[in-house]
């Protein structure tokens, strides 16, 4: 790694890699120096390999761009301890990947796996969709309407609509959706005391075992080769037969590969989704201004979805690594340099948003980078965008009032975060 000189002071180089700091709202105080004084530094932390780490809005466009000199699948696209990925290497024969899905890969294999699945979630096809999604959100709002003014809106809403959407579309039964739901928790909330499977605070690099639990990959997996197999022999019109039936240049994919669709359409296919909703919700209780913005002009629920995704950016960070010797952002990189994303700085970049930390329903332009961009745009964008104006348009007109009822918390958690706690008072009409 070179350039010393860009090292980032080691108290906001350990932020990174803590958990808790995603939580609490810290990170975003590293990254507001990040942006300012080291928009492309080095961060050097203790059990971790050295990462750059990109904060500024137009870097991480340029560098999503570039798919060619900064690749998904030569390392780990998560951030990772060494001890971690010295294990996966050793279970996974010298792979860093414990699954293999479109996030781990490149050309030409990202651009055939994604052709798979890529009609399912055009928005043609969803078009097909919005009804019985609508039908799905007006239960989930008579739901919340029977609490009688009080709920967890994260665990009570807006967990259970877009799982059920997603595990509809992929053909999971009703029943196994609480099971889903538990080992998306535990998978993504690893460090989480609160989610993860060993019931503690998880620091990053000192518990290796609880970066990332390979046995929610095994229970994932079980689940889903039965499934799997149900669809080879009786093929339905699911995204379950879709992937179990899948071939690319003449033969069936693996079952590594297989397996691993199912995993990210079965998590990242609600949980992104469920966190921005519970983010639009908790921003809307701290800001009543802006609840009666789009309460009296329901033409801003698009815009309400938009801005609610961006606050929240549920995908934090993404690695890349580089392939070549270049020089980026005035920076000389070696090949091999492992580099992060920091999408939830890009997205408050004071250069792009005006008063950033402003939540506002009626902003214009949102170029918000929340679903990546180039060759890695999020495959789900228009799904999860169609399901929260959906339940925005089913919730907005019944709700008179909403304030907190306690005290909100978001899941510990360095990949994927969210509201894991919203307690609300509500009025309905």
């Amino acid at each position: 790694m070179t350039a010393s000189d860009h090292r980032i002071p080691q108290p906001l180089a350990d932020s990174l890699a803590t958990p808790a700091a995603y939580a609490d709202g810290t990170i975003h105080e590293s990254y507001r120096w990040l942006r300012q004084n080291e928009p492309m530094g080095v961060a050097k932390i203790e059990g971790v390999d050295p990462f750059w780490v990109a904060t500024r809005h137009a870097d991480i466009l340029e560098i999503s761009r570039q798919n060619d000199l900064f690749h998904n699948g030569d390392r780990s696209p998560t951030l990772t301890s060494q001890a971690v990925d010295k294990k996966v290497r050793e279970m996974m024969g010298g792979s860093p990947h414990l699954l293999r899905t479109l996030i781990h890969m490149d050309a030409p294999d990202h651009h055939k796996y994604r052709a798979l699945t890529q009609a399912w979630f055009m928005p043609q096809n969803l078009k097909k969709l919005e009804d019985r999604i609508r039908v799905i959100a007006r239960a989930s709002v008579d739901k919340m309407a029977a609490k009688g003014g009080e709920c967890d809106f994260v665990n009570e809403v807006a967990l259970h609509f877009p799982l059920h959407v997603i595990m509809e579309i992929l053909g999971v039964p009703e029943s196994d959706e609480p099971r889903m739901l538990k080992l998306t928790q535990e998978l993504f909330g690893a460090a989480d005391p609160e989610l993860g499977r060993g019931g503690q605070a998880a620091t990053f690099v000192d518990a290796p075992d609880r970066d990332f639990d390979f046995g929610v990959i095994v229970d994932f997996s079980n689940y889903f080769r039965a499934l799997s197999e149900a669809r080879r022999a009786n093929p339905t019109d699911d995204l379950a037969s879709v992937i179990a039936n899948s071939q690319i240049d003449g033969a069936p994919i693996s079952d590594l590969e297989a397996m691993s669709y199912y995993i990210i359409v079965a998590t990242a296919g609600h949980d992104t989704t469920s966190s921005s909703t519970g983010g639009a919700m908790w921003a809307l209780a701290e800001n009543p201004g802006e609840f009666r913005k789009v309460k009296a002009d329901p033409s801003l629920i698009p815009g309400l979805v938009d801005e609610s995704i961006r606050w929240t950016t549920p995908v934090k960070t993404f690695m890349r690594t580089v392939t070549a010797d270049t020089e980026f952002a005035g920076r000389s990189m070696k090949k091999d340099d492992w580099l992060m994303l920091c999408y939830a700085s890009g997205n408050r970049d004071e250069a792009v948003f005006e008063a950033p930390d402003e939540f506002r329903v009626d902003r214009k332009p949102n170029k918000h980078l929340a679903f990546g961009y180039g060759a890695h745009l999020c495959l789900g964008q228009h799904l999860a965008k169609m399901e929260m104006r959906i339940l925005w348009e089913e919730l907005i007109p019944r709700l008179e009032s909403v304030e907190l009822a306690g005290e909100p918390a978001n899941s510990q958690a360095v990949f994927v975060n969210g509201p894991k706690r919203l307690p609300i008072r509500f009025k309905m009409a």
